[in-house]
């Protein structure tokens, strides 16, 4: 795995503020907003189980679930660089995540990114797949 690659790098950190964010790790709502922010207004997803989320159920989530998963592990894995252009890229990695006391669970995931003209990295698409 290239750690100087921006979409892998971008990958991880928004796991983090995930992990942290579910966790109850931190707990503002400014950070939630900063998590929120990193999903384009058009994002679209297909969680593990089929369900499918656009940008407001997402932000609908992701503010009831803050701190809901103390102890939260997040480890990922993997990455893989499918395209990459001047309009965004897509990744796919795989993702484990624990709880103590908890069932681990696994996914493989595809995240599709837009670029903006300034440059920032925002996630278009996220398609998860449980690994059985």
């Amino acid at each position: 795995m290239n750690a100087t690659n921006p979409f892998f790098d971008d990958v991880l950190s928004t796991h983090a503020l995930i992990r942290d964010w579910l966790s109850g790790e931190a707990a503002a709502p400014e950070y939630c907003a900063q998590l929120l922010a990193r999903f384009a207004p058009a994002f679209t997803m297909v969680a593990p189980g089929g369900k499918q989320l656009d940008h407001a159920g997402l932000t609908t989530f992701f503010r009831a679930a803050g701190g809901s998963r103390p102890g939260l592990q997040m480890r990922l894995s993997d990455l893989v660089l499918i395209q990459d252009s001047a309009a965004g890229a897509s990744v796919s990695y795989r993702e484990c995540q624990s709880l103590p006391g908890g069932e681990n669970t696994e996914r493989l995931s595809t995240v599709v990114y837009d670029k903006t003209p300034a440059g920032a990295l925002l996630w278009r698409h996220l398609h998860e797949t449980w690994v059985v």
